[in-house]
């Protein structure tokens, strides 16, 4: 890892733990059935803060491991569709109690940044996920592509639940 990289993520790490506010944090989904989350998530849009900057055709990777943590990778190209990829990895664990719901993730350790799943489709074809008072938010999705009437429909319920869509940003993803 480079010099950059082991300076840069805890340094981000530490700036996302401290985006806490004073009042009641959002309310995440119920439960969520590990097996049916785990898998390869796209960046449909996201709330962008200075290391996802500049990234496009990002994803999020998640799988068990036999320690019973979840790998959670984040890979992406950098300005353009035509870059090579990249992979930052990373591990999270469930905080119990959150019906899988709250994550602690970290990509250099001991830092960590708690992850709240605040919607999921009842297929699982879409979620949206964030730090924990909803400060940054992900759109993600099975395809790279979310039809406008269901990213239209998402940013609705994000409102309905006091959750705020103003900052989101597309990430650039290839057409299939």
């Amino acid at each position: 890892m480079s010099l950059f990289l082991r300076t840069a993520i805890p340094v981000s790490l530490l700036f996302l733990a401290g985006c806490a506010t004073q009042g009641t944090p959002p309310a995440t989904v119920a439960s969520v059935d590990l097996d049916r989350y785990m898998g390869r998530w796209y960046v449909i849009s996201h709330v962008p803060y200075f290391l996802e900057r500049g990234k496009v055709a990002s994803y999020d990777t998640y799988a068990r491991r036999p320690d019973g943590r979840l790998t959670n990778n984040f890979t992406f190209r950098e300005k353009t569709l035509e870059s090579p990829e990249k992979t930052w990895a990373g591990v999270a664990r469930v905080v119990e109690g959150t019906g899988n719901a709250t994550w602690k993730v970290s990509f250099v350790w001991p830092v960590s940044v708690t992850y709240k799943i605040f919607l999921l489709d009842a297929d699982y074809r879409w979620a949206v996920v964030g730090t924990a008072d909803a400060g940054l938010l992900w759109v993600l999705a099975r395809d790279r592509q979310l039809p406008a009437s269901t990213y239209a429909d998402i940013l609705a319920q994000l409102e309905n639940r006091g959750l705020s869509p103003k900052g989101l940003q597309p990430v650039p993803q290839p057409a299939s």
